[in-house]
């Protein structure tokens, strides 16, 4: 997000892509080829793009990801992110740039989402620096970012009914929680507490609290003192599964704003919601090999 907090930016590498209808329908039995660089921009002039791409695609090495056009390097120091993609209605065009994360520390936590470890989320860099440099008039700005990774076996909707997740940045670091129902009816709830220099440990969260639903009716809470309730300051992304946006909230007297996510999988499981995803997710499976 920007320090102004008018503009903001999300970035996904996969390699299986869990939300893509393709790769449902495939029978997600080849991540590689169903890969994609996930790039959305909000605020004035937003964007969205998710091409599903093939294996011709993709190339992959101890320190970069390469997806067609696009790719993350990791520098030692940086994680640069270049960018060619073009966006999906409402508004079609080209998304070109660089964006470029500066992590204060790389943390070694990570956190197991089921017991058996079929899914497991990385948080490398809760804390960090970004600066954008996008093709676009008003797109070079600089504000506080964050880097972290999920590893799946199985497909989400077979283990969970819903999350919400949010990290806000405060005074001390940054305060990331994960809170989900699985399908077996147990849930997570936890709630981590990351210092500048890489640090994670386990705190105590005020109450889950529940604050207004999307345009879809997606049900969304985070974490809130007593007596206060959260609330968005910033529309990113709303679908029928699926909410991000920027929210304001208090924890131990302290008013934050961050990115908060809503995942319905019972919406996602519906064969209807997979199908409208298409117009969202377009599939390219053939594409020159990176390194030609």
């Amino acid at each position: 997000m920007s320090d102004d907090g008018l503009r903001a930016i999300s970035v996904i590498g996969f390699v299986g892509s869990v939300f893509s209808p393709w790769y449902a329908w495939s029978g997600r039995r080849d991540p590689a080829n169903h890969c994609c660089f996930n790039v959305a921009t909000y605020g004035p002039g937003g964007r969205f793009t998710m091409t599903d791409r093939g294996r011709q695609a993709l190339h992959r090495t101890a320190d970069t990801l390469l997806i067609g056009p696009s790719q993350m390097h990791w520098t030692g120091r940086d994680l640069v992110i270049t960018i060619d993609e073009v966006s999906g209605p409402p508004v079609i065009g080209r998304v070109r740039g660089t964006i470029t994360l500066t992590p204060q520390a790389v943390t070694g936590a990570e956190l197991l989402l089921t017991p058996d470890g079929a899914h497991v989320w990385r948080p490398f860099a809760p804390v960090a620096r970004i600066a954008v440099d996008l093709e676009a008039k008003g797109w070079q700005w600089s504000g506080h970012g964050y880097h972290d990774a999920n590893f799946g076996t199985r497909a989400l909707e077979v283990d969970f009914d819903r999350w919400t997740w949010g990290r806000y940045p405060t005074a001390t670091g940054a305060t990331v929680f994960y809170d989900a129902v699985r399908r077996d009816g147990s849930t997570l709830d936890t709630a981590i507490a990351f210092g500048p220099d890489g640090s994670a440990s386990l705190t105590t969260a005020p109450a889950n609290t529940d604050f207004a639903a999307t345009g879809w009716r997606i049900r969304r809470a985070t974490r809130a003192d007593p007596g206060t309730t959260p609330r968005q300051v910033m529309a990113m992304l709303d679908a029928p599964f699926y909410s991000r946006s920027a929210v304001q909230t208090v924890l131990d007297g302290e008013t934050v704003t961050g990115v908060h996510e809503a995942l319905d999988l019972t919406r996602f499981r519906n064969p209807v919601v997979k199908a409208m995803l298409t117009a969202r997710v377009p599939r390219r499976s053939r594409w020159p090999h990176p390194l030609t």
